[in-house]
Parts: C-alpha cells; structure tokens; sequence
C-alpha cells in the first residue's frame, strides 16, 4: 500500500511562495517600466536582443518564455517604435534576424537600470553569498524540472 503524503499550509509549500515571488516581481516591474512605455516581454525581448543581436523571431520567443505569436505582437510594437530592426530579407531560409537600434539600445539601459533596481529590493535581505547560493539553487529547481542540463550562473553578486 503506498502512502499519500499530506501537503500541509500553502504559504510552507515551495511552489506557492515561488508563485507569490514571481507575482509581486512582475507586478514591481510593470510599475517601473511602465513610464518607459515598456511591458516585461518587450524588456525582456530588449535585453535578450541586447545580448544576443539576430536572433530570430521564434529564438527570442523561446529565450523569453512567449509563444511564437506574441513575439510577433513584441516585435511589430517595438519596430514600430524604432527600437529595433528586422531583415526585411531573410539572410537563410525565412527566418528574420533582429537587432536593437541606437533608440532600443538607449531605451534599454533605462529599463535596465529600473528592473535591476527592482532585484535590488527583492535580494536586499540576503547575503551577497546567500544571493548567489539562492540563484545556483533555482538554476538546480529549473534544471530539474526541464530535464535541461543545469547552466552556472556566473561568479558574481546578483545584485552587482
């Protein structure tokens, strides 16, 4: 006979408060980015884009948790406000690489600064060594959850 193990309080279960973290993250980002006339996944487009210039629409979908069709509502939105440019050609097969623009690039380093502001705030309760330690394990938590292998995060203070 197997045993059913009992969940106990939602706020002790790791999922709940995961879930409660990313809510209130999300929402103080939207807060700060809002007067940048930015939402999150067109900041997130932004930085990836920052990062890794020619990415294709269905690559910057991926590396920023979207369906293929809401990248394109991203990127139309952020085309049309000269922050960024697409191939009007595809270089190979039909994808279209894309690539910040001055105007995205200056954008970006003021969404930046507010959205790192915000995992300031978030982090400030722990240590330097307790931030990354809290970074390495939520890499393990994904890791395990995706089956994907386990990317280390760089030696530094997450709050640099």
């Amino acid at each position: 006979m197997s045993q059913v193990e009992a969940v106990g309080p939602v706020d002790e279960a790791v999922g709940y408060v995961l879930k409660q973290t990313t809510t209130a993250l999300r929402a103080a980002m939207d807060t700060v980015l809002r007067p940048l006339e930015l939402t999150v996944p067109q900041y997130s487009c932004l930085e990836v884009l920052d990062q890794r210039p020619g990415l294709t629409s269905s690559e910057l979908a991926r590396a920023t948790f979207v369906t293929r069709q809401s990248m394109n509502l991203v990127l139309h939105g952020l085309q049309q406000r000269g922050l960024l440019t697409r191939a009007a050609v595809a270089g190979h097969g039909k994808a279209l690489p894309t690539e910040l623009t001055a105007a995205g690039r200056v954008q970006l380093r003021a969404a930046s600064v507010a959205v790192r502001t915000i995992e300031k705030q978030m982090l400030a309760p722990l240590t330097p060594s307790a931030q990354q330690r809290f970074l390495a394990d939520l890499a393990a938590c994904a890791a395990a959850l995706t089956g994907e292998p386990r990317t280390r995060p760089h030696e530094h203070n997450v709050c640099d």
